[in-house]
C-alpha cells in the first residue's frame, strides 16, 4: 500500500469514527440486536416483481427487511439507496418528510456498508424500479470500514482472498460459487443416499497417515505422548467399515497434504470418498458418468459446459483408454520408449522432470504420462489400467500382474478422480506395504507406511470392492468456470500478511 493511499484510508476511517460517536451520542446504539426483519428481498422481487403500480398500492407497508447499503444518491430532502441482503438487492427511497427531520439526521450520517433495518411499503419510481418506500429506518450495525468503490474480480485477487468477507459483500459472482458449491455437495449426497450409500465420519488426526501417496502435516498429542497426523485420506478407515459388514459408505471432508500451493492444489481440501462392496472398477466408471452428468444438468442446465472458453460434453459414455494406450496414442510414444528403464528415465530428463535414482518403471512412466498426455485430456477421459508399482492398494489385474485394475478420470486436463477395485488379499497388501516401506528408507517422503491393523482388518475378510475418491475442489472449479482452487474455497491458505509501513 502506498503512502497516498495509506494517508486516504486513514481520513475516512477518523472521518467514520466521528460520525459513530455523533451517532453515539444522539442514543443510536451502533451494534442493537433488536430489528427482526419478517421476509428476505428475494421473495420481495419474486412476489411483487411483476405488480403493476395500482397493485402495489393495495399490498401494504409492513414490509421488514434488513440488509448492508451498497449504494447511496442524496438529494437533500430525498436519498435512494440499495441494500443487499443474502438473497438479493432492493432499493429504498427515504424521505425527510416521512420518516421525520430528526430521524433523517441520523440516517444522514450513515455510510455505504451499514447493515440497516427498514419498514415500510413498495412502490414503483418513474423508471419503473420496484422500491420499498421507507417508513422507517434504523442502524443495525456499524461499519467502520469503507467498501471498494470499484471491485473487479481478476484485479487484486490477493486481497479477495485474504479478505473473503469483503469479496463475498461486493462481489456477486463470489457469492454465486460458494452457492453453487453447497448445491453441488447437496446434490452428491442425495445421489448417493438414493444409491444406498450411508455417510460416516471417519478420524481426521491419524497414528498412520495412509490412503494416498503424499506428505502428511505432523501434530502431537501431550496427553497421551503421542505423534499424531493430519489424514491425507479416509481410505484405510472407510475400508475397515467394508471389513465391519457397511456394504456402501462415502464421506465428504478434508484431507491435508504438506506439499506446494498452485492454482489446482491447496494444502486443505475436501474430498468425496465411497466406497461400494461387490462392485469392481467398470462399475464405478458408470456410476461416475452417471453423477457427473446428471449433477452437470442439475448446476448449469445441461451436460454440455463451458470451462475457460472450451467446451466439455459430459454426456456420457466417455472415452476410455489404457495408460500405455494413452502415452502412444496421445503421448506419441513408442512401446521401447516407455518400457525401457534407461530409455524412460532418459526421456523423462529431456522433458525437464526429475528422475530419481533407484526410481521405480512405472513412477518414470507416470511423470511421461504427467507431461505428454494429461494436459491434453480437455473431453472426459478414464485412463485405467495403472502400472501396479504405482498403486499400492489397487488390486492387480488376473491376466498381468504387472498393472491395475485402476482408473483415473481427466477432464479440462486435469484429474478428477481416482478409482480401482480394491486389493482385499491381506497377503498382497502385506508385500505392497514393504516395497512402499524400502522407498521411504530410500527417501521417497510420500510413500505409504506400514499399517498393520489394516492389515489385520482385512485378515477378518473385506469382501470385495470398488472404491473412489473425488476432489470437490476440483469438480466445483469445473462446474462454475472457475481457473483457480482458490477462488471455490472460501477461505484458502495464504501467505502471512505483510504489514505496511
Amino acid at each position: 500500500m502506498n503512502k497516498e493511499h495509506s494517508k486516504e484510508e486513514s481520513q475516512i476511517l477518523k472521518h467514520r469514527r466521528e460520525k459513530a460517536k455523533f451517532l453515539q451520542d444522539a442514543g443510536i446504539p451502533l451494534y442493537p440486536n433488536t430489528f427482526r426483519k419478517n421476509t428476505d428481498i428475494a421473495d420481495i422481487l419474486d412476489k411483487y416483481g411483476s405488480f403493476t403500480v395500482e397493485q402495489l398500492e393495495e399490498v401494504g407497508n409492513d414490509f421488514l427487511v434488513a440488509g448492508r447499503i451498497v449504494a447511496l444518491r442524496s438529494f437533500g430532502k430525498v436519498t435512494f439507496f440499495h441494500i443487499q441482503d443474502h438473497t438479493g438487492k432492493i432499493q429504498v427511497y427515504a424521505q425527510r418528510d416521512l420518516i421525520g427531520p430528526e430521524n433523517y439526521k441520523i440516517f444522514k450520517k450513515y455510510d455505504i456498508g451499514d447493515i440497516v433495518g427498514v419498514k415500510g411499503g413498495l412502490f414503483r419510481t418513474k423508471t419503473g424500479e420496484l422500491t420499498i418506500k421507507a417508513e422507517h429506518i434504523e442502524l443495525v450495525t456499524k461499519s467502520m470500514r469503507p467498501l471498494p468503490e470499484k471491485y473487479h474480480g481478476l484485479k487484486d485477487v490477493e486481497t479477495r482472498y485474504r479478505q473473503r468477507y469483503v469479496d463475498l459483500i461486493v462481489n456477486p459472482r463470489a457469492r454465486e460459487i460458494f452457492i453453487k458449491r453447497t448445491q453441488i455437495v447437496r446434490f452428491i449426497r442425495n445421489f448417493l443416499d438414493s444409491k444406498g450409500f450411508m455417510e460416516v465420519e471417519t478420524p481426521m488426526m491419524q497414528p498412520i497417515p495412509g490412503g494416498a501417496t503424499a506428505r502428511p502435516f505432523e501434530t502431537h498429542h501431550n496427553a497421551l505422548d503421542m505423534k499424531l497426523y493430519l489424514r491425507i485420506a479416509p481410505e484405510l478407515y472407510l475400508k475397515r467399515l467394508l471389513v465391519g459388514g457397511f456394504e456402501r459408505v462415502y464421506e465428504i471432508n478434508r484431507n491435508f497434504r504438506n506439499e506446494g500451493i498452485s492454482t489446482q492444489h491447496n494444502p486443505e481440501f475436501t474430498m468425496l470418498e465411497f466406497y461400494m462392496a461387490y462392485a469392481d472398477f467398470h462399475m464405478l466408471m458408470e456410476l461416475t458418468e452417471e453423477l457427473f452428468s446428471k449433477l452437470a444438468t442439475e448446476i448449469c442446465g445441461s451436460p454440455k459446459i463451458t470451462y475457460q472458453g472450451q467446451t466439455v460434453d459430459l454426456t456420457p459414455p466417455w472415452n476410455k483408454l489404457s495408460f500405455y494406450e494413452s502415452l502412444e496414442k496421445i503421448g506419441g510414444l513408442k512401446p521401447e520408449d516407455y518400457q525401457d528403464y534407461d530409455r524412460a528415465k532418459e526421456l523423462v530428463r529431456k522433458l525437464g522432470e526429475n528422475a530419481q535414482v533407484g526410481e521405480k518403471l512405472g513412477k518414470l512412466q507416470a511423470k511421461l504420462f504427467d507431461i505428454l498426455v494429461e494436459p491434453k485430456l480437455i473431453q472426459p477421459h478414464f485412463i485405467y489400467h495403472y502400472p501396479t508399482d504405482i498403486s499400492p492398494l489397487s488390486r492387480k489385474n488376473e491376466q498381468d500382474p504387472t498393472i491395475t485394475d485402476r482408473f483415473e478420470l481427466f477432464i479440462t486436463g486435469r484429474e478428477m478422480a481416482n478409482a480401482f477395485s480394491e486389493l482385499n488379499d491381506p497377503f498382497d497388501q502385506r508385500a505392497r506395504f514393504e516395497e512402499q516401506v524400502k522407498e521411504k528408507e530410500a527417501g521417497d517422503d510420500e510413500a505409504h507406511r506400514m499399517d498393520e491393523d489394516y492389515i489385520r482388518a482385512l485378515e477378518y475378510g473385506m469382501p470385495p470392492a470398488g472404491g473412489e475418491g473425488i476432489g470437490i475442489d476440483r469438480l466445483v472449479m469445473l462446474l462454475t468456470d472457475s481457473p483457480s482452487i482458490r477462488e471455490v474455497i472460501l477461505f484458502p491458505l495464504l501467505r502471512p500478511e505483510v504489514a505496511s509501513g
